[in-house]
Formats: C-alpha cells, sequence, structure tokens
C-alpha cells in the first residue's frame, strides 16, 4: 500500500503526495467543492466557463501563449473539467520536471489574470461548446436525463450552462465573486501523484500552492431532491434514439463498501461486455448497437443510468426489455458467478486505470473532495476486491421500479409515457 502524506498549508488547503511505483511521471492536480451544483440558477455554467477562463494566463505567465507554450517547453500536458460534483485542473510532466509544472498550474489557476478582453472572446468558444453538444444526441440526452432525474435544481442543470448566459449575464465581477465565494482553500486540495524524486520535501512544492489566498468554507450546497421520476422526450427527425433510464438505488453513497457494491452491481447488470445488458440487448436480440449501465455517487445520492443508442423502430422492445432485467435482478437477484466475474472485472479496471498517475489523481479529488475519505488507489482495489455477494444482491434488490426516462429521437412524450 502506497505512503500517502498530507500536510496542510498555511492557506488551508491540504495537499496530498501519493507516489506511484514504477512511473516516470507526475501529475500535479487542484480541486475545489465548486462544480456546477454549487451554482445559483443565474449562475447555471459559470464554474465551467471560468474554468476556460483561467487558462488565459496568470502573473507570471500572463497570456494563453505563455502558458501553452511554457507546458509545451517542459513536456508537460495541461488539462482542466468541471462536474457537478467539483471543478479540478491538472498537468502531467516527467517526474524531474515536476516542479515546473506545478509552479505553471499555480500560477495561472491561482492567481489568473480573468482579462475582460479574453473574457469576452471565450464566451463565443463556450457558445460553440455548447451549440456542439446541443448536435449530438447522445450529449443531449446526458443533459435530459439528469433534468428528468433532478428537475430545477443544481444537479438537473446541464453544467455548460445556456447560451442565454454566456451572452448577456455573466459579468468579470459576477465571475470573480464566484471565484472569491466557492474556490476556498478549506474545501478544496492539491495533490502530487506518480514519481515523486522530483518533488523534494524542502517546502518548495508547498510555497507553490500557497499562492492561493485563504478563504473561509463556502456555504454547503442545496442537497438532492426527492425522487420524483419524469419523462422527457426530445423530438429529432432520425433513425437513430438515444435512451437513458435512471434509476436511485437504496445505497448509502456515504459507506465505501455500499458505493463499491454498486459498482459490481452496476457492471454485471451493464457494465462489460459479458453483463446482462449486452449479452441480451445486443448480442441475442440485435436490439442497440450500445448499451450500458453506469453507477455515480453524488456527495447525497446514488443515480444507476443505463443508456443504449439503437435504431428507433426497436426502442419500444429494447426499453422494455432493459426494465425487465432490472426487475428480475431484483426479484431473483444475480448469480454468485456473475456476481465473481463482474467483481474481478470491476477491480482489474480500477488497477489498471491506476497505472495512469492522471487517473489515480482523479480519483483522490473525488474521495477527498466530494467523500472527505482518504485518497488511497490501493484501498479502492482492495473495496473491490471484498464486496460479497450479498452485498450486491442487495444492491440489485434495492432498485425500486421507479425510473426517470430521457430520449432523443423521433419519439412523442406520449409514446413514451405509454411503454
Amino acid at each position: 500500500m502506497a505512503t500517502i502524506s498530507v500536510s496542510t498549508l498555511k492557506n488551508g488547503l491540504h495537499l496530498y503526495r501519493i507516489p506511484v511505483p514504477g512511473t516516470r511521471a507526475v501529475t500535479i492536480l487542484a480541486a475545489f467543492d465548486a462544480g456546477a451544483r454549487t451554482e445559483r440558477a443565474a449562475e447555471n455554467g459559470m464554474a465551467h466557463f471560468l474554468e476556460h477562463l483561467v487558462f488565459k494566463g496568470g502573473e507570471k505567465y500572463p497570456t494563453y501563449r505563455d502558458v501553452n507554450q511554457t507546458a509545451e517547453g517542459i513536456g508537460a500536458v495541461l488539462n482542466a473539467y468541471t462536474s457537478h460534483d467539483l471543478v479540478a485542473f491538472h498537468i502531467t510532466a516527467r517526474a524531474q520536471r515536476g516542479l515546473e509544472a506545478a509552479d505553471l498550474l499555480t500560477d495561472f489557476v491561482a492567481r489568473p489574470r480573468l482579462d475582460a478582453e479574453e473574457l469576452d472572446r471565450e464566451r463565443g468558444v463556450v457558445v460553440q461548446e455548447i451549440a456542439r453538444a446541443h448536435d449530438q444526441p447522445a450529449a443531449l440526452a446526458e443533459h435530459l436525463i439528469d433534468e428528468a432525474v433532478f428537475g430545477d435544481h443544481p444537479l438537473g442543470r446541464p453544467v455548460l450552462g445556456t447560451t442565454e448566459h454566456l451572452r448577456d449575464t455573466f459579468t468579470r465581477d459576477g465571475i470573480i465573486a464566484f471565484r472569491a465565494r466557492r474556490w476556498s482553500p478549506a474545501s478544496g486540495a492539491a495533490f502530487a501523484v506518480g514519481n515523486l524524486d522530483g518533488l523534494d520535501a524542502d517546502g518548495a512544492l508547498e510555497s507553490l500552492f500557497e499562492r492561493f489566498p485563504p478563504a473561509p468554507a463556502p456555504e454547503a450546497f442545496d442537497p438532492a431532491p426527492p425522487r420524483q421520476p419524469r419523462v422527457l422526450v426530445r423530438e429529432r427527425d432520425s433513425n437513430q434514439s438515444h435512451l437513458r433510464i435512471s434509476y436511485r438505488p437504496s445505497v448509502d453513497v456515504s459507506v465505501p463498501r455500499q458505493r463499491a457494491a454498486l459498482v459490481v452491481y452496476a457492471t454485471l447488470l451493464g457494465g462489460s461486455m459479458g453483463s446482462r445488458l449486452f449479452d441480451e440487448i445486443r448480442e441475442q436480440r440485435g436490439l442497440a448497437y450500445s448499451v450500458s449501465a453506469f453507477p455515480h455517487a453524488y456527495a447525497d445520492v446514488p443515480v444507476l443510468q443505463l443508456s443504449a443508442g439503437l435504431e428507433s423502430g426497436k426502442l419500444a422492445e429494447a426499453y422494455r426489455r432493459m426494465r425487465e432485467i432490472v426487475n428480475e435482478l431484483r426479484e431473483h437477484g444475480p448469480t454468485e458467478s456473475e456476481v465473481a466475474r463482474a467483481q474481478a472485472y470491476a477491480a482489474g479496471a480500477r488497477a489498471l486505470a491506476f497505472e495512469n498517475t492522471g487517473a489515480v489523481a482523479r480519483h483522490a479529488a473525488q474521495q477527498t473532495i466530494v467523500f472527505g475519505e482518504q485518497p488511497d488507489p490501493d484501498a479502492a482495489i482492495e473495496l473491490l476486491d471484498a464486496v460479497t455477494f450479498d452485498e450486491v444482491r442487495k444492491i440489485a434488490a434495492g432498485v425500486a421500479d421507479q425510473a426517470s426516462v430521457a430520449c432523443v429521437g423521433p419519439h412523442t412524450l406520449a409514446e413514451l409515457e405509454g411503454l
């Protein structure tokens, strides 16, 4: 098991050092409890827009060109992501360039210029990103199922926000205010993951992350709303349909073992080529070219989502059979052999993913900021290995036949509600 160290910096930020043996790379990541679910209604899309804007430059590297060319000059890869849960920035480089990578990342993330001209220029870029998502039926279905599950709640709104907000609502002062309110070291964390040989314990890395100004802990986000199944349809003149079915399983997301059992259950349901959904919906019946099941645990609520991309004429049969398979698992339970196979697959997939230092860093951010748990990658794999058959059977029994549904394709709301 890795020897993980954590220190609390002068600004209140927790800095984790997570060694990964046998790699030449190091990933530096900073994340905050400042995702889309922390936005007020008029701010929807602001967390993601701010993620874009900080890349335009900081104090030491004042322009986007300085940022990009410096990253290339040290052989590093920069990226970031915004989810409903959090916002995170990361850079991966060769171990010997780790401090230089951290210097670059903390400069523009902790000390962004947020130039007014760049802000206006970037509006158009994000508007194009939103338009692209709306043009992609699969992406639109993902937005629609969030709304079907959570309604008019921050978890039900798109992370990208709306073009109206981007064009008409967001001001530089408002963005700065959002950042000051949500980007608090008290509710964030920093991570150095991988080969840490280039990050000597002389305080240099700590000093770089102390560039983030101290701030009080932000207010708590709105809790997830009670379950209220909805059916939403976005009609498209197409021969293809994109279907999403979302359940809220009886899982206490504050219990790591239950989250792990949900992962195993989702794997045997639709997370692999040997899963029930893939075997029957795709292979035996030929109803869909893609079908899957995916679990997600927000800080306070679990979600189990089934997805299918298929010929529109086959939607009704696929929809009914997908729900029947969930019901069969609830009523009769899985077999011991498929639980064992799904468990091995889920743990193996996690172990393979953790060969990548970026994957370890992203997992660490989720563990510490969303769940308040230790970010040990070995423990995450061991937890999946330890899940029992009875725990998975209990998960299956706790998936009630109450689902929200979203569909993009040549269908009507009345058609979907009548299935």
